[in-house]
């Protein structure tokens, strides 16, 4: 795959919906099983109040359409990449040709069957020095909407839909729709900072993604009084999210962005996700001519782990910015940190060394020397860019 390109990839198991505790009712019956977004969680606690008992029923579900839109507008705009990409026009050996203009780049180029990294760049991947140097801002939210091939695409969609759509159930298109962006948003910020300028470009969801697995650790700590079994259920959920993490430390996944994703995403989870503590009875809920002692909506803790995280949200996003600004390398003040996104084995190296060309243009056409093997091509190029030429000197250079 070409050196340049950096994929955000997870894969997060398939999990279920939840449940949570309503209004009070006078059946004796014992509450129906409840599925959380965290796993199979147990069910919620029941308890009596004052001689009458109070029945935990989940809350209203909303019907999901956000997290569906996201997705088709997904694979929208990897089908518009494709259709821009026109790989026929700069390749004799696209993989599968009968598929014209949107037939993908070679698999030595991109093995994960997509575009290449000049067509990426082109449709807004995030590229640190653009954002930087030509103050576009906007790669920062537009990488997250792009997938460098077909496997990348549908790793992210699955998981989405799996996700994505029994938290919207739970919790409504406006927060999650927030969570979602803000944490792709924190992803590619993250990410931006420990991208090497001119090298590499990142494209994908995932930061997103994590986000969302993030802010469902954040749920289950901070609506902790509705959950049994809460320890099985902190187990399980903190498992999924080390095995998704440990992905990253592959060769050309950009953990950043997860990691990026997942703190904004926890962070967020705290604020966007509270709920009433176990207990609470609404006035408007309790039956005519019945007394309930008022307890309040939510315990103390939860307003402080809401203080708290808005605070270090806003704080670890300003500090960021700064940073990005100013142009810092943070693998310049940080020399173990690239172990969190890629962990040399035997098996592959880490090490993505950038070739060099000596370059001379003739009109519309660019003749190429490589510098390491003295071999030397003549391109027509419609469109010279810098990452153009780069992949076309790793081309050359292999």
């Amino acid at each position: 795959m070409d050196s340049k390109i950096e994929i955000k990839v997870t894969n997060p198991k398939k999990v279920d919906a939840m449940g949570h505790p309503a209004g009070p009712g006078h059946s004796s019956a014992p509450p129906p099983a409840s599925q959380t977004s965290h796993g199979h969680w147990p069910r919620h606690r029941e308890g009596h109040q004052e001689g009458w008992m109070v029945d935990f029923k989940p809350f209203k579900k909303w019907v999901p359409w956000l997290i569906p839109s996201f997705v088709l507008v997904n694979i929208f705009m990897f089908i518009m990449t494709m259709y821009i990409n026109d790989c026929p026009e700069t390749s004799n050996n696209c993989v599968a040709k009968f598929l014209g203009r949107f037939s993908f780049q070679p698999f030595y180029e991109n093995p994960l069957l997509g575009p290449s990294s000049s067509t990426l760049e082109k449709m807004g991947a995030l590229e640190v020095d653009k954002v930087v140097k030509k103050h576009q801002a906007w790669r920062l939210i537009s990488c997250i909407w792009l997938h460098a091939g077909v496997f990348h695409l549908l790793a992210n969609m699955l998981s989405l839909l799996f996700i994505g759509i029994r938290l919207e159930q739970e919790f409504g298109f406006v927060r999650i729709g927030l969570l979602y962006l803000i944490s792709g948003f924190g992803g590619s910020l993250m990410s931006s900072l420990f991208i090497r300028s001119g090298i590499h470009i990142s494209v994908g969801a995932s930061g997103a993604l994590f986000g969302l697995l993030g802010s469902m650790l954040s749920e289950l700590i901070t609506n902790w009084t509705i959950y049994a079994n809460k320890f099985a259920a902190l187990l399980t959920l903190v498992l999924v999210i080390i095995i998704n993490l440990a992905t990253g430390v592959l060769p050309h996944v950009d953990n950043f962005a997860h990691i990026g994703g997942f703190i904004s995403g926890f962070l967020l989870g705290f604020v966007l996700l509270i709920r009433p503590q176990f207990g609470y009875i609404s006035q408007k809920n309790i039956p005519p001519g019945y007394t309930a002692p008022r307890k309040p909506k939510h315990k103390t803790y939860q307003y402080v782990l809401w203080i708290v995280s808005l605070i270090l949200l806003i704080a670890l996003f300003a500090t960021v910015l700064v940073y990005l600004i100013r142009g810092v390398n943070m693998n310049d003040r940080c020399s173990w940190c690239h172990y969190m996104s890629c962990i040399p084995t035997p098996l592959w190296s880490c090490d993505q060394q950038q070739v060099y060309c000596q370059s001379t243009k003739f009109g519309k056409s660019l003749n190429l020397t490589c510098i390491s093997n003295g071999k030397s091509e003549m391109f027509a190029l419609t469109e010279e860019t810098s990452s153009q030429v780069q992949q076309l000197c790793s081309k050359l250079c292999s």
